[in-house]
């Protein structure tokens, strides 16, 4: 019984933080609602991010924080891009994403574009872990 109690308190603290005011992004595939793949809502339908690029054009801590300060889940801990918590399905929609940090929120980032990236492998599919709430 505990256990169901859990899953209920993560399901609700995840889909809480899905449709907090603005926020169109999610992390999955993980225990916890402040860690997993970074997803976006885009064109209907729930999308992966790159995390794909070298030094300033690859996935990092920066990027990692904006996610991070947009679901209000503290300060970014890891930042990874090689699908480090599973490889998403569907389109890739945004890659080589450079935030500076003091952005409120991933689209709000310098990137090459939002848009159906359909050729893009999921092998780089970017994640993060942040401190929690």
């Amino acid at each position: 019984m505990e256990t169901l109690f859990l899953i209920f308190v993560i399901f609700l603290e995840r889909k809480m933080l899905e449709s907090a005011e603005g926020a169109r992004v999610r992390l999955v595939n993980s225990g916890s609602p402040c860690a997993g793949r970074v997803e976006v809502y885009y064109g209907g339908q729930w999308c992966t991010v790159s995390g794909d690029g070298f030094g300033a054009s690859g996935w990092d801590m920066l990027n990692a924080a904006v996610v991070c300060k947009e679901l209000g889940c503290g300060a970014a801990l890891s930042a990874s891009g090689d699908a480090h918590f599973g490889e998403g399905s569907g389109p890739v929609v945004t890659r080589y994403d450079r935030c500076r940090w003091m952005e409120s929120a991933l689209r709000r980032c310098p990137s090459w574009g939002w848009r159906h990236y359909n050729w893009i492998s999921h092998s780089h599919d970017a994640g993060v872990i942040c401190s929690g709430k």
